[in-house]
């Protein structure tokens, strides 16, 4: 640990060789007992003079490779620790235009001859100190934050390997850590593990796609090869505060967005049931076949649950397909306390579920799981003959390269694989609750102070806590229209000056109605109630006099 102060003072101060060379003085020389020899072993104390192609797999480099590796995971370590710092800065804020110009010798442009290692360590030092500290304890501006050490190493290690997820014969160990997570997940949701499916996604908006794909196609299997013009006018629902992926995707599968039909939603945010039964027989009444309902459980701005049991029994009257988007919301199915606010998501056909969210897993990380075994294969596969032979000397069905829409694949499973063996199940739950009580503290705070106003007046159901800031010359004006406009600048004005400061960071965002609100979500583990008071301070500092 005092290796790791030393480089994080020295972080912004001093050349990368000058650190290594320090480095190499107070321990010595390497170990390389499992090294084969060298007719000359040395770390250099610089790498001015030492480029890429005198790395492995260059004759006898060993050693440099080991100095640069072990140089770049010094300044990565400074990295980690200086983002756990509350002292330190979420960000150091620049504009588009004054990182393109270059910033005290970091430039953007590529170069026709190639730079050297000691450049190429500069910039890696620049590229994180012009960034985001995601991982930091107050940033709460996105949905996905904290930084999990056990999920990083996860990751390197996938980097590393730097392999594909489309056969068995290129990811053994991948494909089956991959079958073993999803038949857990698909437990954890309620369903039989044996007779599902499922697969890990580039994101949860691809998640929710292949939950359409995957409906169209068990009604229309034609679709496949026939095009849409084999079909009727298809129609979908989800609700008005559901996420903007599904008329994207419906956009993409040739739906079209204008047959994705928005339900009102209650005050809170959920789906009402009467009104998705109203739609679904408006739509009907002019010619239009319905086929497809998602239910949100955790909506990005409120975190709201629609009500899936009551929305299941309508898809089962009508005989539609219900795909339940999970993917903020799923991780509360690890808590005890908390997963009973999916209740009835057993009941859907589909779900989408982004550990990269509330369980804290590196980006990215987003699983499709369905309750059909057979159907993504049968949906997706073309038999490529270069990948896919029947004739392999193992069991070719571990090949799941023909159930994707993608060919090459990312391997997103190990660091999660890896998380779920240092935090066991019971982990995950604990340290959803505690991000759950981060936000319940948030909610009884904007209570308590006069200048803050809830947006919804109930508790929270998930870890979005949604708030307006009240400054000094709001509080006398009456409700109506001239205290609406003033109210709606506030937050995009305190946001400018938070990002300038970049001691803490949050989203902000009108819905509806409602003029612009700070949104503050949970889900980083390593934030404490310190944090969300120094984040409402913020507030008050910096817009005090608007």
């Amino acid at each position: 640990m005092q290796k790791a102060h030393e480089y994080i003072n020295a972080y912004n101060s001093t050349k990368p060789g000058e650190r290594l060379s320090k480095d190499k003085q107070e321990n010595g020389s390497s170990d390389t007992t499992h090294e084969a020899p060298l007719e000359k072993a040395y770390i250099p104390s610089d790498f001015s003079g030492i480029y890429g192609k005198d790395l492995l797999p260059s004759s006898g480099r060993e050693e440099v490779t080991r100095g640069f590796f072990q140089e770049l995971v010094n300044l990565l370590l400074g990295y980690v620790s200086q983002s756990q710092q509350r002292n330190s800065k979420v960000l150091d804020f620049h504009h588009p235009h004054q990182l393109k110009e270059g910033l005290e010798g970091f430039s953007l442009e590529l170069p026709d001859q190639p730079d050297n290692l000691e450049q190429l360590l500069v910039d890696c030092r620049d590229t994180l100190k012009y960034g985001v500290k995601t991982g930091h304890p107050r940033f709460f501006n996105q949905l996905s934050t904290g930084l999990d050490l056990i999920g990083l190493a996860g990751e390197w290690l996938t980097s590393t390997a730097n392999t594909n997820m489309f056969t068995y014969e290129v990811s053994p160990v991948f494909v089956l850590m991959e079958e073993v997570v999803l038949k857990k997940m698909r437990k954890i949701v309620g369903w039989s593990e044996e007779e599902g499916d499922g697969i890990f996604c580039p994101g949860g908006s691809i998640s929710n796609l292949y939950g359409i794909l995957l409906a169209r196609y068990f009604f229309y299997p034609e679709v496949k090869t026939k095009g849409m013009m084999a079909l009727p006018r298809l129609a979908m629902f989800t609700s008005e505060h559901s996420h903007y992926s599904f008329r994207k995707s419906a956009a993409v599968l040739g739906i079209g967005s204008e047959n994705v039909v928005l339900v009102k939603c209650d005050d809170r945010g959920k789906m009402i049931p009467s009104e998705l039964e109203s739609c679904i027989i408006a739509v009907k009444a002019k010619g239009c076949v319905p086929f497809f309902v998602n239910a949100t459980a955790g909506s990005t701005v409120y975190g709201a649950f629609d009500p899936i049991h009551a929305l299941a029994d309508i898809c089962q009257r009508h005989k539609l397909w219900l795909h339940v988007d999970a993917a903020w919301g799923g991780g509360l199915l690890m808590s005890r306390i908390h997963r009973a606010k999916l209740q009835g998501i057993e009941r859907a056909w589909s779900v989408t579920w982004n550990p990269h969210k509330m369980m804290g897993v590196p980006l990215q990380c987003s699983s499709f799981l369905v309750n059909k075994k057979g159907l993504l294969q049968d949906c997706n596969q073309l038999h490529a003959e270069y990948l896919f032979q029947s004739d392999k000397n193992y069991d070719p069905s571990y090949d799941t390269g023909d159930k994707t829409i993608q060919c090459g694949r990312h391997v997103d499973i190990f660091k999660f694989w890896l998380m779920w063996k240092a935090k066991g199940s019971e982990g995950f739950g604990s340290q959803i609750n505690k991000c759950m009580g981060n936000a319940e503290y948030l909610f009884e705070e904007l209570q308590r102070r006069t200048n803050f106003e809830l947006v919804l007046r109930s508790k929270p159901e998930h870890s979005n806590v949604c708030f307006w800031y009240l400054p000094p010359s709001l509080r006398t004006l009456p409700p109506g229209p001239e205290r609406d406009r003033r109210l709606h600048e506030v937050a995009p004005k305190i946001k400018a000056k938070m990002m300038e400061h970049g001691m803490t960071m949050i989203g902000y965002q009108p819905l509806g109605s409602k003029v612009n609100f700070f949104r503050c979500v949970f889900s980083n583990p390593a934030t404490q109630p310190e944090d969300v008071d120094f984040l409402l301070d913020e507030i008050v500092r910096l817009g005090e006099d608007l």
